[in-house]
């Protein structure tokens, strides 16, 4: 499906440089750039989560603890 998006000039011009220097079209620098945005929001609320679990320190030992519990654990059955 495809659908019209209006960007700036300099977008634009920064799409096409890139698509050019890497031989790809101008959709795939798009749809790249989209996907590493996505991540990087999604590792951006991971990380304020985890800073948010750190700040409560009933929490984040009880994170830790469970952290240890699944080291210790081989995924044998074993917990030995």
């Amino acid at each position: 499906m495809a659908s019209t998006v209006r960007i700036s000039k300099s977008a634009h011009r920064a799409l096409r440089d890139l698509a050019e220097r890497e031989h790809v079209p101008l959709q795939t620098v798009l749809d790249r750039a989209i996907e590493n945005y996505r991540r990087n929001r999604f590792l951006d609320a991971v990380n304020a989560t985890y800073d948010a679990l750190r700040s409560d320190p009933e929490k984040w030992t009880t994170e830790l603890k469970e952290r240890e519990e699944w080291t210790r654990t081989s995924g044998d059955g074993d917990d030995e």
